[in-house]
């Protein structure tokens, strides 16, 4: 299995925490994780994810929103595309924008249009195959003073109106799944 990660090269302390905590859980528990191929995801720089047509599936959580800030939302798309052998299965979860809301091409709040992933999945190449409604949370109301971060698990705000954001649990979120089609002949 190939997981792409960040980057330990990466000069953001987030970033290389982040990446630290992933490869000792999973060192420590390989008879649950089984033999994992680390890739880098350091977009432009690095986005060979997996090598070209070598996958099933490729899934992402709660991802899209940072590519969109750092401008290379399209570079992983396509790299997604790339691993993904044909017939191969991509699924998206992502915080779901309010259907009427403004776009935004930063998701400064996190949050992001349906129709934009679905285009953007598309202008990759792939087609879409279904939606899901399991992680959807109709007390999301997405208006919120630090974006998505205000809700749990990361609690912005800490303890102001930390009951209210208890209440209301986690995002909304749209979850997507595509297809990488065949090559035509």
């Amino acid at each position: 299995m190939y997981v792409a990660h960040f980057s330990k090269d990466s000069k953001n302390p987030y970033f290389k925490k982040s990446l630290k905590q992933f490869i000792d859980k999973t060192s420590a528990q390989p008879e649950i994780y089984g033999k994992i191929i680390l890739t880098e995801l350091d977009p432009p720089r690095k986005v060979e994810i997996a090598p070209a047509n070598s996958v099933d599936r490729v899934l992402t959580f709660r991802n899209v929103h940072n590519w969109m800030k750092s401008g290379q939302v399209d570079a992983v798309f396509d790299a997604m595309f790339n691993a993904l052998k044909s017939g191969g299965i991509l699924g998206v979860v992502e915080h779901r924008a309010a259907k009427n809301s403004d776009y935004d091409p930063q998701a400064k709040s996190g949050y992001v249009q349906e129709k934009f992933v679905i285009r953007l999945a598309e202008k990759a190449g792939f087609y879409l195959l279904g939606k899901s409604d399991v992680n959807t949370n109709s007390k999301d109301t997405k208006n919120y003073p630090e974006g998505v971060w205000t809700l749990p698990p990361t609690l912005r705000l800490k303890d102001k109106d930390k009951a209210k954001y208890l209440e209301i649990g986690e995002s909304d979120r749209l979850t997507l799944k595509f297809i990488k089609p065949p090559p035509l002949n």
